[in-house]
């Protein structure tokens, strides 16, 4: 009975808490039990933490006791383990920080505490958030709850598979290729990347610091409104973070999509996309229309060229930030080093799995002397076109729509031995990071059993009108309702 109490919309959770219908320490213990069964096979999380769950969710009851509280207060949720929490492992998926305690919150986790939200624990990622598959995690691949033989997506698939598998009722993600709406499409939930700075980076753990951006995966657009409110936010501890007002999100899903131009780039809907893939999206679109919006084909001329630009810039950013951990300053340390060069040698060795070490070699290559305005300064020209593109075309409509990964979710193990393949997963989501814009995944129509994602693409700061759309989307349809069938979550 509880388990079916954990697919309820936030809002018919947060009225049922405050009718004391039900608490927060009875629907916490239930994401607990269901975390024990279940995570064993699916491998979501790397760390739990029962007691401080269970205490928080005893704070929140007296909280709405007392008549207090958000709509987030009392409802459980997890944090993939690349940001920052107080007194509990924080360890990115790496060996380099197996064994690293993070003394301070980050923005992020601090907003969502105190908002009422009730910390389950870390899920699992790919290793320092390099991967589109969740398999080079340093505590191993997560397991798709749809079908365990298939992977959920990278990096934030172990937050992803948590909320499709109901062992939390939403979790919070990064993404700086695609890594909340490419495993939301592979694993049949919601997920939004808001604009770049809309979030606080402050406390989570930098991959490629002019992409990264922290997210919602969730089951609905409605409940992704609800978390994000709570997350976005100018933040003076960050450099980056917009000083831009944010709007009640919740209050703007109901809006009329009459009137509303949406864009499908031609480049998006090529013969090289799988056919289903296509078909299913068209279904989408079909629903939009008959909510009053006019579909109409746009161009990006550039966006065949945001995957080379992408695996430029960001292996450049990762090569930077990832110096730090040298087993001095930071991380792993190997033990009885002969001399300085040997214990960074050997600790950065053993610390880094084999994606990370690629992407560092990568990204030293193309900022080293002689290379620079060959590839990286190249690079972010090609960035500049793709963000032209984005904003002719935003010219023209309100809102772009396309498919979210090319396929659906692809068997473990299948693209390992491929970089390259596994690169071009995210070939539809990678240019909204380089030109900083907020986009998301919805479900649509599956294929072959499996889920498929819808991405909606925003200008700047326009994560509202996202939202609405895809709230609207979702009104009309029944695909974002649908649970994995596997034994893996029953």
């Amino acid at each position: 009975m509880i388990d079916q109490t954990l697919g309820e919309p936030i809002a018919e959770l947060a009225a049922r808490l405050r009718r004391r219908e039900l608490s927060s320490r009875e629907l916490t213990a239930a994401c607990l039990a269901r975390i024990e069964q279940h995570n064993p096979a699916l491998n979501a999380f790397i760390t739990v933490t029962p007691e401080a769950a269970l205490a928080d969710a005893d704070a929140a009851d007296q909280q709405l006791a007392r008549g207090e509280g958000s709509p987030l207060t009392g409802i459980p949720i997890a944090h993939k383990d690349i940001f920052c929490t107080q007194g509990v492992r924080t360890s990115c998926a790496s060996r380099m920080l197996d064994n690293f305690i993070a003394p301070y919150d980050a923005t992020v986790v601090s907003q969502l505490s105190s908002a009422g939200a009730v910390s389950l624990g870390k899920t699992n990622m790919d290793e320092f958030a390099m991967g589109s598959s969740n398999e080079t995690s340093y505590y191993g691949p997560v397991k798709n709850p749809w079908d365990s033989t298939r992977v959920p997506g990278g990096s934030s698939g172990g937050s992803a598979a948590a909320v499709a598998a109901g062992l939390c009722v939403a979790a919070t993600g990064t993404d700086t290729g695609g890594s909340i709406r490419q495993p939301a499409a592979f694993c049949g939930i919601t997920g939004i990347k808001p604009t770049y700075g809309r979030c606080s980076r402050w406390g989570m753990i930098a991959f490629a610091s002019s992409l990264d951006q922290a997210g919602v995966l969730a089951r609905s657009a409605a409940d992704a409104a609800l978390v994000l409110q709570a997350m976005a936010g100018f933040d003076s501890k960050d450099s980056t973070s917009a000083e831009e007002p944010v709007p009640d999100y919740s209050s703007e899903l109901d809006a009329s999509l009459s009137g509303l131009r949406i864009g499908l780039p031609k480049e998006f809907m090529s013969p090289e996309l799988d056919s289903d893939i296509a078909a299913a999206v068209e279904e989408a679109i079909a629903v939009l229309r008959q909510q009053g919006a006019e579909i109409k084909e746009i161009s990006l001329p550039n966006s065949e060229l945001s995957v080379p630009a992408y695996y430029v810039v960001a292996p450049a950013e990762c090569s930077s930030n990832l110096a730090r951990f040298d087993g001095v300053r930071y991380g792993h340390r190997a033990a009885d080093p002969i001399d300085l060069e040997d214990l960074y040698k050997r600790s950065r060795g053993e610390g880094f799995g084999a994606e990370v070490k690629r992407r560092i070699m990568i990204g030293t290559y193309v900022l080293s002397a002689g290379y620079y305005d060959a590839y990286y300064l190249k690079a972010q020209q090609i960035r500049r076109l793709i963000k032209q593109d984005f904003q002719r075309a935003f010219g023209e409509v309100d809102v772009i729509l396309g498919p979210t990964a090319p396929t659906t979710a692809f068997p473990l193990g299948d693209k390992t031995t491929d970089p390259v393949a596994m690169y071009l997963n995210d070939i539809y989501t990678i240019s909204t990071n380089l030109a900083g814009l907020p986009g998301m995944s919805v479900p649509v129509a599956p294929v072959a059993g499996l889920p498929v994602g819808l991405q909606l693409i925003g200008d700047y700061f326009a994560e509202a009108l996202l939202l609405n759309v895809a709230h609207q989307l979702q009104r009309h349809s029944d695909w974002h309702l649908a649970r994995p069938p596997a034994s893996l979550t029953e």
